[in-house]
């Protein structure tokens, strides 16, 4: 049986702004808590007892507080060794981390976020009905606030230290006409159930960016080369597919697509590569609109038993050089099995000797045999987080190599979040992330500078966005998002350390 990570933790006790365990965004299978994980959950609560008590606090308000977080990372390196900065002063004085670590040092551009359009990402009952669900043999319960936009807003800028978001797409296709031939708009487009189609995502992205009288928020288009098609004659609707890139483009103004290589929206019968000719097609058109920036899911394979193995970045090699004026944003460096399932290192091949895994090696091999490519970017959304919390050799590893190979410069912030909560725990933990001197001498790793995490953070999304960032960071007056921000926190409401991920309801 599954339950939410917060609900579990409310059960148990818990309380972390720090993820103790995996979490499920329902694109894996959630697995138990490891005896490293209990351990350092344990340390957290016993650390968070004590400290709390000598400061006279409530263990709440000081779980939600910097000296919280810093403990989480604390406990965490009693465990793990030292894998994250924090001096014990952080701990126990608030100032102490405003010192090391002053508001607004790191852009932080965020670009893969998600909330859902009135449900949860289970997509229980009609919803589990569609092939893309069954195939991942969910039964899960409904929960719509956690997903809810109003939630994501809160988390996603009220909640942490993200100045820019891409609302990150999912797949899904929208219905283009009624029956009688007239173009539907807004929702009557997606009349059954769709994640998070695309016409909601552009209005989101346009209600965020008008509360704040700025750019706050892009979006992508979820359009794809297998989304329309023409079954009679078993290939793409090549009319139908540019009626809906003309809209993606035109009318939500999309910054990017969202590609699922191993989805099947219109039922075509099978997924599609990045590098076969359907794609090259859709490349060539969208191109002669002007946009030219792809993101595409690699990795987390078993989100479809059935097209997972198109999940594999090998058709990235391909695409990239056939197409050297295309940006490709690499979504979740290709991680083949995430650190849910069960024996998941063995199940990536996980070397030790090398720090080589699946399907991530396959993504560091391209560039190794292709050295001048320049348009391929590892994003690490549900990468670092997780392999921060389940193996931290192993984040060094994917990190070191991601760095090493295609350069501080082309490493993409993301997050994943909603699914994981407020991103701010993840912000935090790459703030104090550092590979060690053994693994840097031992893998020719180099350390990760504060240049290197400023890039990374922000400004190498801000570059392949076209992102002004002196008029978004210093904006004159300050933005409404920031004094909406300033009112929420003048009030005394305290952040949510709740992850709206599933766990195992006996862990």
């Amino acid at each position: 049986m599954w339950i939410r990570k917060n609900e579990r933790d409310n059960k148990k006790g818990v309380d972390s702004p720090m993820p103790t365990q995996l979490v499920s965004n329902e694109e894996f299978i959630p697995r138990r808590q490891t005896p490293q994980q209990k351990q350092v959950e344990h340390l957290i609560g016993e650390m968070a007892d004590e400290k709390s008590k000598k400061l006279g606090m409530e263990r709440r308000a000081f779980m939600a507080s910097t000296m919280g977080l810093a403990t989480c990372f604390a406990a965490s390196n009693k465990v793990w060794g030292k894998n994250f900065e924090v001096d014990e002063a952080e701990t126990m004085e608030e100032a102490a981390y405003h010192e090391k670590w002053p508001k607004g040092e790191y852009f932080v551009m965020d670009v893969q976020s998600h909330f859902t359009n009135g449900f949860p990402i289970g997509l229980r009952g009609q919803i589990g009905k569609m092939e893309f669900f069954q195939n991942m043999g969910f039964n899960l319960k409904e929960d719509k606030e956690a997903y809810s936009f109003h939630n994501f807003v809160k988390e996603m800028f009220f909640d942490s230290d993200t100045d820019m978001i891409v609302i990150s797409g999912v797949p899904g296709k929208e219905q283009q006409r009624d029956k009688q031939g007239k173009v539907l708009e807004g929702a009557a487009r997606t009349p059954g159930i769709n994640i998070l189609p695309s016409w909601l995502m552009a209005q989101s992205r346009d209600q965020i960016n008008s509360m704040a009288n700025s750019t706050r928020a892009i979006s992508q288009g979820n359009l794809a080369p297998n989304h329309y098609w023409d079954k009679a004659n078993n290939k793409m609707d090549k009319a139908a597919t540019l009626e809906q890139m003309e809209r993606e483009l035109n009318v939500y103004k999309i910054a990017s697509w969202k590609w699922y290589c191993h989805t099947d929206p219109g039922q075509s019968g099978g997924g599609f590569q990045c590098d076969d000719d359907n794609a090259q097609w859709f490349i060539e058109e969208s191109k002669k609109r002007g946009l030219k920036t792809f993101s595409v899911h690699k990795g987390y394979s078993y989100q479809s038993r059935i097209l997972g193995h198109l999940a594999n970045p090998k058709d990235i090699e391909k695409a990239a050089l056939r197409n050297p004026d295309v940006t490709w944003v690499i979504y979740h460096s290709a991680l083949q099995h995430g650190s849910n399932e069960p024996d998941w290192e063995a199940a990536n091949k996980y070397d030790p000797t090398t720090g080589d895994f699946a399907w991530h090696n396959v993504l560091m091999d391209i560039k190794k045999r292709n050295p001048g490519m320049t348009n391929v970017y590892p994003e690490i959304g549900s990468f670092f987080g997780p392999l921060a919390i389940s193996n931290p050799t192993m984040a060094m590893h994917g990190m070191g190599k991601n760095i090493k190979l295609y350069g501080a410069d082309h490493v993409i912030w993301g997050t994943d979040c909603l699914w994981w909560g407020s991103p701010q725990w993840v912000i935090d933990a790459f703030k104090r992330f550092q590979i060690s001197d053994e693994m840097c001498s031992k893998f020719g790793y180099a350390k990760i500078t504060k240049e290197d995490k400023q890039k990374i953070f922000g400004l190498n999304a801000a570059k392949i966005y076209g992102i002004d960032l002196k008029k978004k960071r210093n904006p004159l007056p300050p933005d409404a998002l920031d004094r909406l921000k300033t009112a929420y926190v003048d009030r005394g409401t305290q952040r949510e350390n709740g992850a709206y991920g599933w766990v195992r309801a006996d862990d």
